[in-house]
């Protein structure tokens, strides 16, 4: 005899506007303890320091997450220049410093270059599994790693703000498998300074002709569930 589930039987999707530190994997299981869904999943990882769409099947609906990772994804993130860290974000070590403030427009020429088809060595402090082990494990742990680079395609690239000397805005329309923080490492690197990744925000999530429309709305988590 199968073994019932858990749960009730709800099917559907839930647009996340996922709040800052918060896990992708926290923040599913809240909503389908909300719902008392069976089954949960989502689609496209949002790291902890991120914030935005967090699009999450509950169901039937979990038979349809593949068609939302590889849908076209739109970012917004701030560059803080002058320190780069091991993870090029905020939550990393800083291993190296600058005095090199590029211009928004200097920033803006060389972002011309990430537009279109491109090679992405991912960042160390990723997802992606070297013989079985999560990459950011290892990279605690002070294991060098070589990751292969990946073609990625971006479709747009554009600085967007620049609030002071320090920071800069960008805004990207993007494939699946693009890391931004490895665009902030290559830009910065490409101007001759050092850069890091201080907010990042998915504001959209194109299903346009998977499920039938393009995501720019999301619902905040307390909609659903507290603590």
């Amino acid at each position: 005899m199968a073994r019932r589930r858990k749960g009730d039987p709800v099917s559907g999707w839930i647009v996340l506007d996922k709040p800052i530190d918060l896990g992708s994997t926290q923040a599913v299981s809240r909503v389908r303890r909300a719902f008392n869904a069976q089954k949960a999943g989502h689609a496209g990882t949002l790291d902890p320091l991120a914030t935005g769409i967090l699009p999450i099947a509950l169901g039937e609906a979990t038979k349809t997450v593949p068609f939302l990772v590889d849908a076209d994804k739109s970012y917004r993130f701030t560059i803080a220049w002058g320190e780069t860290t091991a993870s090029y974000d905020r939550e990393g070590a800083v291993i190296a410093r600058s005095d090199a403030r590029p211009t928004p427009e200097a920033a803006a020429e060389a972002l011309k270059a990430f537009v279109g088809q491109i090679s992405q060595i991912p960042p160390a402090f990723s997802a992606i599994k070297v013989d079985g082990e999560r990459a950011y494990d290892l990279a605690r742990e002070g294991v060098e790693l070589d990751l292969a680079p990946r073609t990625v395609v971006i479709h747009r690239a554009e600085v967007v703000a620049a609030p002071d000397a320090d920071h800069i805005e960008i805004e990207i329309d993007c494939g699946k498998g693009t890391y931004v923080r490895a665009i902030a490492r290559d830009l910065a690197s490409a101007l001759g300074a050092c850069g890091h990744v201080v907010t990042l925000t998915r504001t959209r999530v194109d299903i346009t002709g998977k499920i039938g429309r393009s995501v720019r709305y999301a619902r905040r988590l307390g909609d659903f569930v507290s603590g």
